[in-house]
């Protein structure tokens, strides 16, 4: 199967357009809201979903992530759900591409290589651990190359310069900047430091830089933007689904209004 996120930022490259990208905590509120939500931001023209897969220990995930996670788990979510749920969409002709966003823990508990495999058969286009440096991932980097996979590293505010540029060397697909110190979750603002800690990785490396955690209005995914080649938004897009019935409604018109504030025009 083709990857469909290489696809993508080819031709967002050529496009010179800007890249949205969703997160979503599988099995949140259920498996039935997840799906139609990933139909749902596909239709709005959404590029990329991130499809978290909830954990009980979670390192980089603030209080509303947290709390979906808590209650995916109490409905039993697992990592095949995650497989089956793309399969089904793939079957289906969706073309956006999916990234699987999970820690170390459950997918070595899985077993890596067959998480891999499993990932390109279901039509994943790769993957994302953010507690997995480089130095660790380096053993997989060729097993993913093998099924065409990207894996996705991030770039922290306070990772230093030379770290920062191998990991941008190594990163496939993307670079994953981080926008802030601390976990995810809304922000009222953007740290004084991201533009120019911006400007600094889009010169190590031609790959698209996304930013993810603490986005979440439209006035900061038009800021950012004017440097960074797309967002990455979490904790605002799943906080609206604990709105119940108009959750899904709620959340995809949120997402709707940051890509329009991306796209508009100075």
């Amino acid at each position: 199967m083709d990857n469909q996120l290489i696809q993508r930022l080819k031709e967002a490259k050529g496009k010179g357009a800007k890249l949205f990208c969703a997160y979503l905590t599988l099995g949140f509120p259920n498996l039935s809201t997840t799906e139609a939500l990933i139909l749902a931001l596909a239709h709005a023209g959404a590029d990329i979903i991130e499809l978290g897969f909830p954990f009980s220990d979670p390192l980089a995930d603030g209080p509303t992530i947290q709390f979906a996670s808590a209650q995916a788990i109490k409905k039993n979510v697992r990592l095949n759900d995650a497989f089956r749920l793309v399969r089904k969409l793939r079957k289906r002709g969706l073309r956006i591409s999916i990234l699987l966003f999970t820690y170390l823990n459950p997918i070595m508990h899985y077993g890596m290589s067959r998480a891999i495999r499993q990932l390109h058969q279901s039509g994943f286009d790769g993957l994302i651990v953010p507690d997995l440096p480089p130095d660790e991932g380096k053993m997989w980097e060729s097993w993913f190359q093998r099924f065409n996979l990207s894996l996705v590293y991030l770039i922290a505010p306070t990772t230093d310069h030379a770290r920062a540029k191998e990991i941008a060397k190594r990163s496939s697909g993307f670079v994953y900047y981080v926008s802030l110190r601390g976990v995810t979750g809304a922000r009222s603002s953007i740290s004084p430091d991201l533009i120019r800690n911006l400007r600094i990785v889009k010169k190590m490396t031609k790959k698209p830089v996304l930013v993810g955690f603490g986005v979440s209005s439209p006035k900061q995914a038009r800021a950012i933007t004017k440097v960074a080649d797309g967002i990455i938004v979490g904790s605002a897009i799943v906080e609206r689904l604990k709105g119940g019935r108009k959750g899904v409604r709620s959340a995809v018109s949120f997402a709707s209004s940051l890509m329009a504030a991306m796209k508009r025009k100075e």
